[in-house]
């Protein structure tokens, strides 16, 4: 069974993302593993793909590009991002149907 596993920060929250790039639509799909499945249609060259995910996630939380940091995995599918201002339940509103 796959759970979703957020980690609590002293300004927000770190969660872990799985991306597919160059998929025909941008969106949250749901739960890979303990991360959170997002498909992104931007290409993984030049950082396209890392902006897409942080205009995704802006978008969806509604918080500045500036609260968003990919901690880890800038050239890898799996991502590691610090969300400023979010709160656990908030990520995983982003997962419910």
């Amino acid at each position: 069974m796959s759970t979703l596993k957020v980690q609590p920060t002293v300004r927000g929250v770190r969660v872990s993302f799985r991306v597919q790039p160059r998929a025909s639509t941008t969106g949250v799909v749901g739960i890979h593993g303990d991360a959170i499945r997002v498909r992104l249609s931007a290409p993984p060259v030049d950082g396209a793909a890392n902006q897409a995910l942080i205009e995704l996630l802006r978008k969806a939380l509604g918080i500045p590009a500036g609260a968003i940091t990919i901690v880890s995995g800038l050239s890898s599918r799996t991502k590691v991002v610090e969300l400023e201002g979010v709160t656990e339940d908030r990520v995983r509103q982003l997962v419910q149907p």
